[in-house]
Formats: C-alpha cells, structure tokens, sequence
C-alpha cells in the first residue's frame, strides 16, 4: 500500500507541506512552478529555493504578492512589534493566520474575519489599506483556477474547514467570515499548491505523527492570543497535539487544515515500511532542531494495523459475581471494547475483583460514567495504550449446511482464520450435528473454493 507519511516534529504550515510533497516529485518540479505561476492570481509569484537547516538541505517554497512576502510576529520574540510587523516568528512557515494571529515564516497566512463594527480595511505595517475577501468569494476564485478536478474539490474541503473554525471562534456566519485579499492571495496559493501535489502523488493512505503546536503567544490584529492560536486549536481537536520548550507558533490554521483533510491516521511513531522517497519542507526561522516537515513516500509493510486505546481500571470488593457480570454488560454497552476481570488479593488479604476496560479514546468519558454507575468503586485508573492488532476483515463461505461468516485476521506474516461461533450453533443446532462437524464443513467447503 502506497503509504506517505508527515513528520509534523516542527509542526505544519502550507507552504512547508507544499515544499516536502514537491520534494517527492523532483521530475515535476518545473511543471509545478508553471502551473502555480499561471493560477492568475493578481501580483502572486511562488518559487521554490534550495534551504539547509541543522545540515539537511530541503526545499523552501516562497510566495509573493506584488513582491511582497509578510510575516508575523511571536510576541517572546518581539514584544514590541505590531501585528503588520514584517518579522518571522514561529515555526517558519506561511501566515494564513484566519482570524486568529499571523502565521510564522515567509509566506502571509493573515486571515482576519469581517470586522463587525463595519471597518472593511486594515492599516498594514507598511501602510497600505487591505481589502476583504469572503468565503463564497474565495471559493468562486478557486474553482476558476486551471487545475485538476480533484485539487480543486480538495482546495475548497479546505478552505470549507478553515471557515467553520473561523465561524465558531468569532461566532459568526461562515459566508460571513472575511479574509484579507492580499494575505488570502497568498493561502489559496499554499493551500492549491499542496492540493495539487497531493493529486499527483495519489498515496492510498496518508499517515502522520502527532502536532508539534509550539508554545507561547503571538500577536495578531485583535490583540494578543496563545499558541495555538484560536482556529488552529479548533481545527486540531480530535489530533494527537504537543508543546515543547520552542517558543512561537509552530503549527498554523492553514497547516492544520490540510492535516485535517488529508491525513487517515495518527500515529504514534513512523510505522514499518520501505521508504522509496523523502522530502524536506523548510521554514524560513533558524531552531536548535531542524526547521521542516518531512515527508516519506513508501510502501507499509503488511504488519497489521494499530490504534490508541484507554485502559480504564478499578479494585472491587464488595460486589456479587452477578452485580459485576451485569455491570460488565453496561460497560460494554457504553462504548467498551473489552471488559474482563481478574482475581486480585486486597487489603486484609480479602480477594477482590480487578475490573479492567479498553475503550477508543472517545468513548472513555462514557465509559467512566457507566463504570461509577454500575459498579461500588469510588476511583477509576486510566492509562493510554497503543495496541498492535491483525487486520481483519469478514467473509462468507457457502458450506452444504448454508452461509458461514469467517473471520480472516492477517498481518506480521500471520494469516489466520475462525468460523462465527453463532453461526455453527445454528447449522450444529438444526442439523443434529456437533460444533465440530459444522466448522468441518467450513473447512470442506474453502478447500474446495481454494481459500
């Protein structure tokens, strides 16, 4: 399976994925900054410049509008600098900051929604006024653009999830969510360019670490606001985030929302494949580690699948061996994936009950719930698991007794197989015939479909 994978240890930023996906198709190159440079977007100019960070030589992607690339400011960095300042801060990426605060790096991912005292324009830094774009307006200049299909369905998912970010930071509307145009010209070009690639790549399964968010705060046009900034913690809820010891903004909104778009998985380290590509998106601010996204093209290895899982437990005493069977089924019925017991020895040598539980992280707060409710304990153990699992899928085989669903789980170079239990009930129960003689006539019956 075509597998890329985002190392987000530095965070993410559109024109630092758009930088790493380009490095991963270095025969198009020259196409990509064609196609890019003839989007007609009014004064906007993308090229794409050799960088070296920490030792590793990657691919800066730049933006211009009109020649000018605007940048943010982190206030730890510069605390008397105002929200137009031309200063880097962050992580070094664009500044599609959509409402909340100016991005960090080279490109300006600025997007501040529709004052809602009527004042249309805002005084930049460098003294010129910025104009307005909407959402609906947004989106009529990205499906005029000259690009495929499917980068554009992709461009506009987006941007639609940028909006409803800004929409429920600033409560209003999302056709009412306004953008600066110059900055705006800036994103769609970052948000388009990585669109794009992405079609050209085509990977089946897209997969990334968790977010570097970077910490303190950074200075926008309302005022002062912590990293993350508002719409990037909006859009980030639901993935696996970090901070750190970095100070500056390290993932922006626009970088949150192709993560969110984008990416199938989350996991806790670079899984097992065969790396054939890799590329190295720069930002443009210097860190003690090195500034970029990288991104590894590959194949994943044919090792089963993984998840993150709650364990949820709790020392009882003082239960009957029914109360905890139908407790168990309530668990269960509240979201857990497994529920079991084991036999412990407490205080006093009394014997008691380990209740133990797994459940999806989004189920845990249920769980907990179900577990105070129908059960005598007054405390609750939680830890975080990643557990490996084999991949399973569900097949039906036709025997002489009727369909039989199989269960095939595969993966790690293992490749098993188990008849459903109540379906060999049934056929042993009807036909007069043992469990054993039933699952028989499953293997009789894949032996003969050559399974």
């Amino acid at each position: 399976m075509t597998t890329l994978y985002l190392d987000l240890g530095m965070g993410a930023a559109g024109d630092m994925l758009t930088a790493a996906l380009l490095e991963l198709l270095p025969q198009r190159r020259a196409e990509f900054l064609q196609v890019m440079n003839g989007l007609g977007l009014p004064g906007v100019s993308v090229t794409a410049e050799s960088s070296v960070k920490c030792g590793i030589t990657g691919t800066h992607i730049n933006v211009s509008v009109h020649g000018v690339s605007e940048h943010s400011v982190d206030v730890d960095d510069h605390p008397d600098a105002s929200a137009g300042n031309e200063h880097h801060h962050g992580e070094g990426g664009e500044h599609h900051h959509h409402g909340d605060a100016h991005d960090h790096g080279t490109s300006h991912d600025h997007h501040h929604p529709h004052d809602p005292h009527g004042h249309e324009d805002h005084e930049g830094a460098r003294g010129h006024t910025h104009s307005h774009i909407s959402f609906p307006q947004v989106v009529e200049v990205v499906n005029g653009l000259d690009i495929p299909e499917q980068a554009r369905a992709d461009a506009i998912a987006v941007y639609s999830q940028l909006a409803a970010a800004e929409s429920a930071v600033h409560g209003l509307p999302v056709d009412q969510v306004h953008f600066h145009e110059v900055g705006e010209a800036d994103a769609i070009a970052d948000i388009v360019g990585a669109c794009l690639l992405m079609s050209w790549l085509a990977p089946q399964r897209v997969l990334a670490s968790p977010v570097h968010v970077g910490s303190g705060k950074v200075r926008c046009a309302h005022g002062i606001v912590p990293v993350p900034a508002p719409a990037t913690e909006r859009l980030l809820r639901g993935i696996p985030v970090y901070g750190g010891t970095i100070r500056g903004e390290l993932c922006t909104p626009t970088g949150a929302a192709l993560l969110k778009h984008f990416v199938d998985e989350f996991v806790p380290a670079l899984p097992a494949m065969t790396v054939t590509a890799a590329g190295y998106g720069m930002g443009s601010k210097d860190f003690e580690a090195a500034n970029c996204v990288r991104a590894l093209l590959g194949e994943l290895a044919e090792t089963g699948s993984g998840d993150d899982v709650i364990e949820l437990s709790c020392n009882l005493d003082d239960m009957t061996g029914e109360a905890i069977g139908y407790a168990q089924q309530q668990i269960f019925a509240a979201g857990a994936v497994e529920v079991f017991t084991t036999a412990v020895s407490m205080k006093k040598g009394r014997p008691g009950v380990l209740l133990t539980c797994l459940c999806p992280p989004a189920a845990a707060e249920e769980v907990v719930r179900a577990i105070f409710r129908h059960t005598t304990t007054i405390g609750v153990r939680e830890h975080l698991c990643h557990r490996h699992t084999l991949d399973r899928v569900e097949q039906t085989v036709a025997t002489r007794y009727g369909d039989v669903r199989v269960k095939v789980a595969s993966g790690y170079g293992v490749r098993r197989s188990k008849p459903e239990y109540a379906d060999l009930v049934t056929i042993a129960e009807r036909e007069g015939i043992s469990l054993d003689q039933a699952a028989g006539a499953v293997i009789d019956a894949r032996s003969d479909q050559g399974q």
